[in-house]
C-alpha cells in the first residue's frame, strides 16, 4: 500500500493524538445476535478459545487484531456471486466457500461486516447461524464436520455495504466512487465488507467472482478475465484468481471502465481499467512491462499469471496492491506503480503472517522505488541516504518509529521512509551480492505462502554469514537513532 502524500502528516498527527490521549483502539464487544432455525436471545460477541474440541476459534491469533480470522478450518476457494445496483447502493450476494476442517467442528465462524445473512447451508443441509458482535458469523452445521474432511459453505446475504472506519488507519473497504459506482480496497480490512471470509492473511485461498450490474456499468477484479453475459438489462462479469490470495488483496470495482488489454513479452495477459476522468494515467501504466521486467531482475520471476492496474478518479488516501491488479488513487504517479507492483512479490506472493510483520511488505515496496531511481534515473543512493540521515539526525519522532512489532495502529508510520533507509543500510552491511541473494531467496522460498520478520532476519544472517543481531535491533526493533556502527556501514562511511 502506498499512502497519499497528503495523508501521511495526518496519519502521524492522529497516532500522536491517540497516544497523548491515552486512547487504546480496540474491538469492543457488542451488537445483537440473529439466529435462524430457533429463537435466540440477543448476544454479544465472545472470544472462543482456539483448540476447544469441536469448536473453531473466533480469532486467528494476531495480537493486533485478535478477532480477525478464525480457526478450525482452512479455506481452499471463495466463489462469490454478487448483484449490485449503483443507483440503490444495495448488494445481494451468495458466497460458496470450499474449506477443509483442521479439527472436528461442531461450530465455526466466518467474518462478515454489517451485511445481513438470510441463509447458510453446509454441504446439502441447512445450518443454524447467528450474527454476533460487529463481524462474527457463527455457523452450526447439522452434523459435526470431521477433521481433514473438505466441506462447502453457502452463505446468502445482502444489504448496503459499509466502509471500515479506523481512527488510526482511516477509511477502507467498500467505498462509493466519484462516478457513483463502487470499489472495495483497504488494509488490513476490506474483503468482509462485501463477502464472508476467514479474514486473516494466514489463510490464503483461490478467488472467483461473478458480479452482476446494470447494463452500462462494468466490473474489474483480480486475476483472469472469464467473460461476461447479458440478460434482462443486467450484465454479469466473471473473474478468477487461481493463485491463493490473502483476503484483503481481493477487490471488485464497479464503474464505467475504459478497458485496455495487452500482454507482456512472456505472454502474461494484462488488463488495465480506467474510470471516467482517469484516462490521463495511461502514461504511467504503459511502462508496466518495463517495471515488471525490472522487478523480476531484482526479486525473481513475476509470481502470477495475470497483471494490470485499476485506476480510480477518486482522491482516496492510499493506493493498494490488490493481487495481480493494483488499485490506484487519483494522485498515483510512476513511483506508486513501481511500489504497488513490487508488492506482488513482497506482500501478495509472500504475505505477512501477522500485521506486526508489515515491514516485509511496505519497507521492500518502498525501497523498490529507490532501486528504480538508481537503475533508471542514475540516482546515487548513498548520497540520497546520507542526505536523509542528515535531515533527520535530531528528530526523535522520526527515529522513534519501530519497523517491527510497532503496535496496533502504528503499522504504517515508519515503513515508507525510515524503512527505506533501514534496507539501504542493510544492503551496505551485507554487500550487493548477498543482498541480491537475500531478496530472490526470500521470495522463492516463501512463494505462495507467508513469512515473519524473525524468519527474515534468520534468512539474511544465513545468506550473509554475518551475526546481525545488533543491526536488526538498532534499525528494526529499536526506537532510537542507530549508532554510527549501524547507521553508516560499508560505503556509507566516508
Amino acid at each position: 500500500m502506498a499512502i497519499s502524500p497528503k495523508a501521511r502528516p495526518y496519519l502521524l498527527i492522529v497516532v500522536i493524538a491517540l497516544v497523548i490521549a491515552g486512547v487504546v483502539v480496540a474491538r469492543l464487544p457488542g451488537g445483537t445476535a440473529r439466529t435462524t432455525g430457533e429463537a435466540a436471545p440477543e448476544a454479544s460477541a465472545t472470544t472462543t478459545p482456539a483448540g476447544v474440541p469441536g469448536v473453531g476459534g473466533d480469532g486467528a491469533g494476531d495480537a493486533y487484531y485478535p478477532q480477525d480470522g478464525n480457526t478450525g478450518y482452512d479455506v481452499d476457494q471463495y466463489d462469490v456471486a454478487i448483484s449490485y445496483d449503483p443507483a440503490k447502493k444495495v448488494l445481494d450476494g451468495k458466497a460458496t466457500i470450499t474449506a477443509k476442517a483442521t479439527e472436528d467442528l461442531s461450530r465455526f465462524n466466518l467474518d462478515l461486516h454489517k451485511l445481513t445473512v438470510s441463509e447458510v447451508r453446509v454441504g446439502d443441509q441447512t445450518a443454524k447461524f447467528s450474527q454476533e458482535g460487529d463481524h462474527e458469523l457463527v455457523i452450526t452445521p447439522a452434523s459435526t464436520l470431521p477433521k481433514d474432511r473438505s466441506f462447502t459453505v453457502v452463505v446468502t446475504y445482502g444489504g448496503e455495504p459499509q466502509a471500515f472506519e479506523d481512527k488510526a488507519l482511516g477509511t477502507s473497504g467498500w467505498q462509493i466512487s466519484a462516478s457513483g459506482g463502487a470499489f472495495a480496497a483497504g488494509e488490513p480490512h476490506s474483503a468482509t465488507a462485501w463477502f464472508p471470509a476467514n479474514d486473516t492473511p494466514r489463510d490464503k485461498a483461490k478467488f472467483k467472482v461473478a458480479a452482476r450490474v446494470p447494463n452500462g456499468w462494468s466490473v474489474i477484479s483480480n486475476g483472469r478475465e472469464d467473460g461476461s453475459s447479458t440478460a434482462d438489462g443486467w450484465t454479469t462479469f466473471k473473474w478468477t484468481e487461481d493463485t491463493p490470495l490473502a483476503t484483503y488483496l481481493a477487490t471488485v470495482a464497479i464503474d464505467k471502465w475504459k478497458f485496455e488489454r495487452s500482454q507482456l513479452p512472456d505472454g502474461t495477459k494484462v488488463v488495465d481499467a480506467y474510470a471516467p476522468g482517469a484516462e490521463g494515467k495511461k502514461n504511467e501504466q504503459k511502462r508496466l512491462p518495463e517495471i515488471l521486467a525490472f522487478l523480476s531482475e531484482k526479486f525473481g520471476p513475476y509470481p502470477f499469471d495475470e497483471a494490470g492496474g485499476i485506476y480510480l478518479s477518486d482522491d482516496i488516501g492510499f493506493s493498494l496492491e490488490t493481487q495481480t491488479r493494483p488499485i490506484y488513487a487519483q494522485w498515483a504517479d510512476l513511483e506508486t506503480v513501481v511500489h504497488e507492483n513490487a508488492h506482488q512479490w513482497f506482500g501478495d506472493s509472500v504475505s505477512v503472517r501477522d500485521w506486526a510483520d508489515i515491514c516485509l511488505n511496505e519497507c521492500f515496496a518502498s525501497y523498490a522505488q529507490w532501486l528504480w531511481a538508481e537503475a533508471k534515473e542514475g540516482a546515487n543512493l548513498d548520497d540520497r541516504y546520507r542526505s536523509e540521515v542528515e535531515k533527520r539526525k535530531d528528530s526523535a519522532q522520526y527515529w522513534g518509529r519501530k519497523l517491527y512489532d510497532m503496535g496496533r495502529g502504528n503499522e504504517f508510520r515508519g515503513v515508507y521512509d525510515k524503512g527505506i533507509l533501514a534496507l539501504h543500510a542493510l544492503r551496505r552491511q551485507v554487500g550487493d551480492q548477498a543482498f541480491d541473494q537475500v531478496l530472490k531467496g526470500w521470495t522463492s522460498a516463501h512463494q505462495g505462502g507467508n513469512g515473519t520478520w524473525p524468519e527474515f532476519e534468520q534468512h539474511v544472517e544465513k545468506v550473509s554469514g554475518q551475526d546481525l543481531e545488533g543491526f536488526f535491533a538498532a534499525w528494526f526493533r529499536g526506537d532510537q537513532r542507530p549508532s554510527d556502527e549501524y547507521l553508516l556501514p560499508g560505503t556509507l562511511r566516508r
